[in-house]
């Protein structure tokens, strides 16, 4: 913030606020036997503090390995992702993923147990503070009479309940969800997608969110990146937030979907970016 004079009058110069999250020219890569795959090129976005900013592609655009890459376990082949301004080079506490498979939870350690345990992992809280807010969050999601059941007992839903309380249970700076409602059946995911969207509503915490759903990325973004076929380029950024599941019937609606379908699939297609290195892999 600075001050100027103009006019005889002071003014106040105020910065716009720093984005918490940076992606900057990111470009991913995998080995296979042959040659070295990029699955993403020079991608770059920001998100903001209690942004809901939503990753949409098409299957294998890389925007699971994006997510993966900001969670820090995979290495940018080029490029930077950078956390509250310091690079990101491991995984860390500070950003928790959900992810969409139902069996990240422990089945030998209850409910209750799944969620302290990442608390008492990272020394964060003593055990009564880490039951305390286990049980907290527990009831948040609707879930503190099952405290105390085994995952096995759990429908799918609501173990993904459970792990949406274990990774806000530990306050991260980024909350990172992969696809995690893709394996659910219609309604049990639009429930999901309506407890996301009432948690986010009284916790505001920010959320990074992957799905290959147009309409899921209407309702659960507050802002949309578009990433091309393979390999995943950046076709666009949307704003969403006055969409909400009560829009999705709304012609509105329907046109934002329509819309993206095209940005999507219609543009023009850049050639892959597949990188065939065995020369170079030789010439070491």
């Amino acid at each position: 913030m600075a001050e100027s004079v103009h006019g005889g009058a002071r003014l106040r110069v105020v910065s716009p606020p720093q984005p918490l999250l940076q992606v900057d020219n990111v470009s991913l890569e995998y080995r296979t036997a042959q040659r070295v795959v990029r699955a993403t090129h020079r991608v770059s976005f920001d998100v903001h503090a209690a942004d809901r900013f939503v990753l949409l592609g098409p299957s294998g655009c890389g925007k699971s390995t994006l997510l993966k890459a900001v969670a820090g376990f995979v290495p940018p082949a080029e490029g930077e992702i950078r956390l509250d301004g310091q690079r990101v080079r491991a995984p860390g506490p500070d950003r928790i993923v959900v992810f969409q498979e139902f069996d990240q939870l422990p089945p030998w350690q209850t409910v209750k147990q799944n969620v302290m345990f990442p608390l008492r992992q990272s020394a964060r809280l003593s055990k009564p503070e880490a039951a305390d807010r286990a049980m907290h969050y527990l009831d948040k999601v609707g879930l503190a009479a099952f405290a105390d059941a085994y995952p096995h007992t759990l429908s799918g839903g609501m173990k993904q309940r459970v792990a949406i309380a274990r990774a806000l249970a530990m306050r991260p700076k980024v909350l990172l969800m992969d696809e995690p409602f893709a394996a659910l059946d219609a309604l049990t995911r639009r429930r999901m997608q309506e407890e996301l969207l009432a948690l986010w509503d009284e916790a505001g915490f920010t959320l990074l969110f992957v799905t290959h759903s147009i309409e899921e990325a209407l309702v659960v973004g507050s802002r949309i990146l578009l990433l091309s076929p393979h390999p995943g380029r950046v076709r666009a950024e949307l704003n969403s937030h006055h969409f909400s599941l009560a829009s999705q019937g709304s012609a509105e609606f329907q046109h934002a979907a329509q819309r993206i379908h095209q940005m999507l699939f219609e543009a023009p297609v850049e050639p892959p970016a597949t990188h065939d290195r065995a020369r170079a892999a030789g010439s070491h």
